[in-house]
């Protein structure tokens, strides 16, 4: 039913990759976190994000939940509970001060999509010869964006690109947001951290998608146009596709 496949590179600037992933085929989950902060606590950021999301459903089955709105309770209790986590975690251990992590988790049940994000990391939609982003991001840019005060053109490479509105661990309480889709045949679904989507367009994006592929080259052949495109950050890409009546792929 879903073809999965995932790919990671720490760029061609950065020392170390401090971004994480998950996949869980026999869940329907799969998450992609961006961690933040110095002396590689952003690395712990978001490898403990992923860790802590993969505890919470291990402790509560979702095999049979399929309701909507208990999905979405679901979903926000686990973002709560990773957070807590990592908010505990930061404020515990002097060398891990200040660290959090972006967060994208993807859930499917019954022909849906369930989505719900933290920061800038991204899910989204290639449906026949369009794609867009289902999520939105939690950033300064995106901010003055929404108000007006610049322009898309504007926002690609701004300088302060890279400062995020909200993050897991940041602060004792976060909110994040919600979304769903139905799900059509062939639907592809990419989840990515912002090494990804700074360095790649959309319309790049969509063509790479085009081509009749595997999920795993799909996702291999997306870090390697972010890494073409200059590398200047960590990238990671989850790439979903969805297949009715076919068995879950990795």
């Amino acid at each position: 039913m879903i073809e999965a496949g995932l790919a990671s590179d720490k760029g061609k600037v950065r020392e170390n990759n401090e971004d994480a992933c998950l996949v869980l085929p026999a869940d329907q989950v799969y998450v992609v976190a961006d961690g933040v902060g110095g002396n590689n606590s952003g690395e712990y950021a978001s490898k403990t994000a992923v860790t802590s999301v993969a505890e919470f459903i291990r402790e509560n089955d979702l095999s049979n939940v399929s309701d909507e709105n208990d999905l979405a309770v679901l979903l926000r209790q686990c973002i709560n509970e990773v957070n807590k986590t990592i908010f505990t975690t930061a404020r515990e251990l002097p060398e891990s001060k200040g660290m959090a992590t972006t967060l994208v988790i993807c859930l499917m049940r019954n022909d849906r999509a369930y989505f719900v994000n933290i920061g800038d990391s991204r899910a989204y939609l290639k449906r026949g010869s369009s794609i867009f982003q289902v999520t939105e991001d939690h950033s300064y840019v995106n901010t003055l964006l929404k108000m007006g005060v610049i322009t898309r053109d504007e926002a690609k490479g701004h300088a302060r690109g890279n400062i995020i509105t909200r993050a897991i661990g940041a602060e004792a309480n976060v909110q994040g947001d919600l979304y769903q889709t139905d799900l059509e045949e062939g639907d592809v679904i990419v989840l990515c951290t912002d090494g990804l989507h700074n360095e790649v367009s959309e319309e790049k994006m969509n063509k790479i998608i085009e081509a009749d592929k595997g999920m795993k080259e799909l996702a291999e052949e997306l870090v390697d146009a972010a890494n073409d495109a200059g590398g200047a950050d960590n990238v990671t890409v989850v790439c979903l596709k969805y297949r009715k009546g076919a068995r879950d792929e990795q």
